[in-house]
Parts: C-alpha cells; sequence; structure tokens
C-alpha cells in the first residue's frame, strides 16, 4: 500500500486576512524512505549550505535558482511524485462565509470577483476582516458581537453599491440572521469546535488523500505533526473520507527531522506557496510558475482567474469550477 508524505506552508490558524501570507499550500510526495533520503542528500550537496536544517527559504534564494530549477524540472525527483494543493485565503473567507450562509458556490465566486472591483480596497477588506471574525473560533470568547459587525458591514455596502451584482448577493446574506447566530451557537459547543470552518487543513488533507487514491487504489497519509490534527479529527478525517468513497487507509503524524518524504514536502509546499503569492501579487516568475503547474490540481481553492491561467495545469478547468464544498462535505 502506498503511503503518501505530507506538510504544509502558510499556516496561520484561522486568521486568514491578517495573517503573514495570503496562500496557504498543502504537498504531498510519493517517495520511498530511501530514495527521499537520497534526494534530501542531493540537494544539500548542491546548496552546500552550514544550516542544520534546510528549509525551502534555502531553495527560494536566487544564488540557488538552478537547483530550485532542476529540484520542479520534468528530470527532477519530484515530477509525477508530488501534488500540492493551493488555497487562495481571502477567496476562502468569502466561499466558506457564503457557503455557510447561502449554500451557493457560485455566489460566493460572483462575489469575491465582482466585490473587489465595485467596491473600494478599503471597503473590500473591512468586508473581508468582518467576515473572517464572523467564522473565526477564538478561545473563551464565542459571544455574537461578530454577527452584529458583518451584517453592519453588509448593510452598509449594500446601500452603497445598489444595482450591482455584489450587491444583489449582500441582500442575500443580510436576510441570513439566524443562520449566523446558529452558527456562533455552534462554535460554544457545536460541530465547530471539532471542525473549524476556517483553517484549510482539514479539508486540504481530505483532497490530498483524493488525488492520490484516483481509481479506488489505498493510500495512508504520513503528516508532520500538526496542533490542529487530534485524534478527534484524524478519525473525522478518516470517516469523512469513507463517506466521500475516498480509499484513505489511515492517517498518522511523523516527525519532519526523522522523515526525509516530509522534509521534501515541506520544500514542496513552501516553494509552491511562495510561487502562487507571487502570481497573486502581480510579480510572478513565468518559468517558475510554469515549473509548478505541472504539481497543482483541480481542488485547488482559487478565486483569481488571471494568476489561476499561470498556475493551474494545462487545459484545467476555469477557476469558477474550483470553489470546493462544505468542509463537513470536503
Amino acid at each position: 500500500m502506498a503511503e503518501v508524505a505530507c506538510d504544509e506552508s502558510g499556516s496561520d490558524g484561522e486568521n486568514l486576512t491578517g495573517g503573514n501570507t495570503d496562500v496557504f499550500a498543502h504537498a504531498s510526495v510519493l517517495l520511498s524512505m530511501e530514495s527521499a533520503a537520497d534526494q534530501v542528500r542531493e540537494i544539500r550537496d548542491r546548496i552546500r549550505s552550514p544550516a542544520e536544517e534546510y528549509k525551502a527559504n534555502h531553495l527560494l534564494r536566487e544564488k540557488h535558482r538552478a537547483v530550485l530549477e532542476w529540484l520542479l524540472s520534468p528530470s527532477g525527483p519530484l515530477y509525477g511524485q508530488a501534488y500540492v494543493h493551493l488555497v487562495e485565503k481571502t477567496f476562502f473567507v468569502v466561499d466558506r462565509t457564503v457557503d455557510l450562509l447561502l449554500d451557493d458556490p457560485q455566489a460566493a465566486l460572483t462575489l469575491f470577483r465582482k466585490g473587489r472591483r465595485t467596491f473600494a480596497e478599503e471597503e473590500w477588506r473591512e468586508f473581508l476582516e468582518a467576515a473572517n471574525q464572523l467564522l473565526r473560533m477564538r478561545t473563551g470568547d464565542a459571544s455574537d458581537a461578530p454577527v452584529a459587525d458583518f451584517l453592519h458591514t453588509v448593510d452598509t455596502l449594500r446601500k452603497r453599491y445598489p444595482r450591482t451584482d455584489a450587491a444583489g448577493i449582500l441582500t442575500r446574506l443580510s436576510a441570513e440572521r439566524s443562520r449566523a447566530l446558529a452558527y456562533r451557537a455552534g462554535i460554544r459547543g457545536g460541530p465547530f469546535v471539532l471542525l473549524p470552518l476556517l483553517n484549510p487543513l482539514l479539508s486540504s488533507v481530505l483532497h490530498t488523500a483524493a488525488h492520490w487514491s484516483v481509481g479506488g487504489r489505498p493510500v495512508r497519509l504520513a503528516h508532520d505533526r500538526q496542533n490542529l490534527l487530534t485524534p478527534e479529527r484524524i478519525a473525522w478525517i478518516e470517516d469523512a473520507a469513507r463517506r466521500r468513497g475516498i480509499a484513505l487507509a489511515g492517517l498518522r503524524l511523523v516527525v519532519a527531522r526523522d522523515d526525509p518524504r516530509v522534509q521534501l514536502a515541506d520544500f514542496l509546499a513552501g516553494i509552491a506557496r511562495k510561487i502562487a503569492s507571487d502570481e497573486l501579487n502581480g510579480r510572478g516568475d513565468p518559468a517558475l510558475s510554469a515549473l509548478l503547474r505541472p504539481y497543482t490540481g483541480t481542488t485547488a481553492v482559487w478565486g483569481d482567474a488571471r494568476s489561476w491561467e499561470r498556475l493551474g495545469p494545462p487545459d484545467d478547468d476555469p477557476p469558477s469550477r474550483l470553489a470546493p464544498t462544505s468542509v463537513g462535505e470536503s
């Protein structure tokens, strides 16, 4: 049975609009322990850094550009043996919010694309932050205040920009106060304590398992240790995979420094996050984006059409087809 090693880059918990990164990347590698160890040694020999632990930023330095290109190239060790699930964080916030309140993925994509073109930059930022706070779980703070703040922001924008595509969706959101309050009640002891809606890790693990088990091939995941991956959440992932017909045989946590496969996944996750973030921000490197494309997949949570044209697999579905279902179904 195949065992795939996984790691992530860009985790800011549930702070998706005010964190340090704008992209979350979940990478996975299908290599034997021996082969992965050989490749890690090869990378160290090529870079020749005295650092005890290598990270993606070593490979991203301009002086090591040739090593980076080799690693991602068709002749490199990861080609055909690795996969990256990408999440554009601001779109993830909009998608989760609209899914919770309206259960309409197309509306999320429309609001994301039309809203940031219709509203002033500061207004769009205020909407994203209000949505983030609505969904965010804070220890000891599950009050209903974020509901009032979110609906106030929605109503202000709806009245300020009437008769626009964005305003139509905002009008629908403003009528869902009861759903928003029910969600906040769920934070205070319901299912969302187990399944935090805003953290992209859980759904990313499921997407990764689905990628490697295409055709019913059983797969196990070996994942770098994460505080979010408690025994209860691992059990939920395994159960959700069974319900969706994903042949996930199990998930175990490992220590990255003891598993060269996870170290390679860590390299790839950090590299992919940086390349994708550069594309989102208009400073993409065409050569690196082209090298990354074979590693990305159709389940990416991505709303920016321009950047996805450079990042998505050739002949891939357009971003409007990429929005996920809710975390409870992902």
